[in-house]
């Protein structure tokens, strides 16, 4: 036979709807308020209405769900005391863009173990959203495939497109109709064009293929986002989050007539992906906030109950409990001493 399809696809497995799956873990009343109330915040954050200052922290990305919420647990704790000055969200990441090959996230392979579970991932995933928001700990992830949203969104404040897809087409279509926030990262090289680009994209309506509730491949018709914003990561090159990059970002926004709101990723290549120097990005963005540059809306903090990060070993029993299988994290304490100089600083 001249087959002309699928010819390298090895197995189709059916995953369930999203309709089902949210009804499987539905959004309760508590959840609900912790996610319409800190999109508003964030909206507002935005807008300049609210004064606070955005903090997104968290581990790199989630692989064990015990110390995530233990770590929410803790988290809790410094929202409920910052929470004059800071507005703090929690990182849940579960999908992971791969430079070459590499685990893509709990929710593509739970089990680490290369058997792509991928319904148990989303389910996992979304037990552990519900979970996190039913403490009060609201929760940001960064979405790359596009269908993970319609599993999942209804639990997320805020979202990020990251560095190696902010130019992507699909995924500009994918941010003019989420439901949250979203911030685009600048390219890993450091160009910051595709992010402004992105949020231009973005703030308009968009047709697109996607699927609905039921899992129907449906044509998606978007109103746009306006509640874009750049997220500035540095790049190969050098990072840029000194004053003068800033400075160029703001008239940059101001030249493509979009909100002068950014936002500072302390980690990856602002950090020349060394965790120890997080710290330094921090108490420059800070210092820079508390000199009265209000444009600097928020940080993305990488950060985890212990510090560093860890290979997988062949038998996951040896994994250490709370350190990152992805990009090295601060540990708490560190995390903690840094919320406190944030709230002592913009006081």
């Amino acid at each position: 036979m001249n087959a002309t399809q699928n010819l390298h696809v090895r197995e189709l497995r059916a995953l369930p709807t999203p309709r089902t799956l949210k009804t499987e873990i539905p959004l309760t009343d508590i959840a609900r308020k912790t996610v319409v109330n800190a999109r508003k915040v964030i909206q507002d954050i935005l807008e300049g209405r609210d004064k606070r200052f955005l903090i997104l922290v968290g581990p790199c990305s989630i692989h064990d769900p015990k110390a995530a919420l233990e770590y929410a647990d803790r988290l809790n704790e410094l929202r409920n005391k910052y929470e004059d000055r800071l507005f703090i969200v929690m990182r849940v990441y579960f999908e992971k863009p791969r430079t070459t090959v590499g685990w893509k996230g709990l929710i593509y392979d739970p089990n680490i173990d290369g058997s792509y579970m991928i319904n148990e991932g989303l389910e996992l995933g979304r037990k552990l959203l519900a979970q996190i928001n039913e403490k009060g700990v609201p929760a940001g992830t960064e979405f790359l495939d596009p269908i993970v949203p319609q599993y999942i969104d209804d639990l997320v404040c805020w979202s990020a497109i990251g560095a190696r897809t902010t130019e992507s087409q699909t995924h500009r279509q994918l941010a003019s109709g989420l439901s949250m926030p979203v911030g685009f990262k600048n390219s890993t090289t450091g160009g910051l064009q595709i992010a402004i680009d992105a949020m231009v994209s973005s703030r308009e309506p968009h047709h697109f293929i996607g699927v609905d509730q039921d899992g129907h491949v449906a044509d998606v018709a978007t109103t746009g986002n306006k509640l874009g914003h750049v997220v500035l990561r540095g790049g190969s090159s050098r990072p840029n989050y000194e004053v003068e990059c800033i400075e160029d970002t703001i008239k940059r926004m101001d030249d493509n007539e979009l909100p002068q709101v950014i936002m500072v990723d302390c980690s990856h290549a602002n950090s020349g992906k060394k965790f120890e120097r997080q710290e330094i990005v921090w108490k420059n963005i800070i210092a820079q906030r508390a000199a009265g540059n209000e444009a600097l809306i928020g940080m993305m903090l990488e950060s985890n109950i212990n510090e560093g990060s860890q290979k997988i070993p062949v038998d996951l029993a040896d994994l250490a409990y709370g350190v990152s299988i992805t990009d090295a994290c601060v540990n708490f304490d560190t995390t903690e001493r840094l919320l406190q100089l944030a709230w002592d600083e913009l006081g």
